[in-house]
């Protein structure tokens, strides 16, 4: 099958719901270290096939994915050997269904490839040229996972903010105790800033070309999700002690904190951990910066 025609094939039965899609490239060994995946994708002696080895873990959608967009090593041991392939479930694949505090429902999955046979025309891009796909993705992935945080961590403001009009403590409303309008200043200081760069970072994305947006953004976007989770620690460490006891449980009142104590941790791993997102953020513009440059 002709690649424009598979890829429509795929493309069409994803978005129709008829098929599942997911993204393998996290490894037992190679979580935010991309370049150091093992799985390893070699080519037949006709050229006609890539025959492919290697274990994925933290899959999202795993469980439950008829194709996998799968990171595969086609070349050298650095960057310059990876390559992005479609992988249909078939003969040789394998998955596993991981239990998460999340829940099952994102099907992660602990996913096998023994010897899959793999055609060519399902090379994503060109061989060895798959970590320029990768990073290009991961700017949003990033994005999307910043969204989520700025989202939920601007829910939880309020549900505290509402909670704080009602709850009455030492004969006054939780809003009454100064302490209390202290904690709601940091919270609301720092989503909105958050919210602000996100905004602009999106009119960024929208205006700019996508070659161009590789180069300018991919620092930026990796700063801004960095900071969106040191703003949810410190959006939950503050709505914990607004709602005391209810914030530790699943239902009533703080139900909603509950569930964002348990999330917000993934932000901080998911799409690039955050000392990586630092580093990459800093590098990348210290790469821009004139070397001649002096006091």
């Amino acid at each position: 099958m002709e690649k424009l025609t598979w890829q429509k094939k795929v493309v069409n039965e994803c978005l129709s719901g008829d098929k599942r899609i997911c993204l393998a490239i996290s490894e037992p060994n190679a979580g935010s270290d991309v370049a150091n995946l093992q799985t390893v994708a070699i080519k037949s002696e006709c050229g006609k096939f890539y025959y492919v080895s290697g274990i994925k873990k933290w899959i999202t959608n795993g469980t439950f994915a008829d194709y996998f967009v799968t990171a595969v090593r086609t070349g050298s041991s650095s960057i310059g050997g990876i390559s992005l392939m479609l992988i249909e479930r078939s003969e040789g694949v394998e998955t596993k269904l991981m239990k998460t505090t999340y829940g099952s429902s994102a099907g992660t999955a602990y996913v096998i490839f023994e010897n899959v046979k793999v055609p060519v025309e399902n090379l994503l891009g060109e061989e060895n040229g798959g970590f320029q796909c990768i990073m290009a993705n991961f700017n949003h992935e990033r994005w999307f996972i910043v969204c989520l945080m700025s989202a939920t961590s601007r829910v939880v403001i309020e549900e505290c903010f509402k909670w704080s009009m009602q709850r009455k403590v030492f004969g006054k409303r939780l809003m009454d105790q100064p302490v209390i309008r202290q904690k709601f200043a940091g919270m609301i200081a720092q989503a909105e800033a958050l919210q602000y760069w996100l905004e602009m970072i999106t009119y960024q994305m929208g205006v700019m070309e996508p070659s161009q947006q590789f180069f300018q953004l991919g620092g930026p976007i990796a700063l801004m999700k960095m900071f969106s989770t040191r703003v949810t620690y410190y959006i939950n460490d503050n709505a914990c002690q607004i709602f005391g006891g209810r914030s530790i449980t699943s239902t009533g009142m703080g139900k909603y904190i509950e569930q964002f104590q348990k999330s917000i941790k993934y932000g901080a791993i998911l799409g690039g951990s955050e000392e990586v997102m630092g580093d990459l953020g800093i590098r990348l513009a210290a790469r821009s910066f004139p070397s001649t440059s002096k006091l």
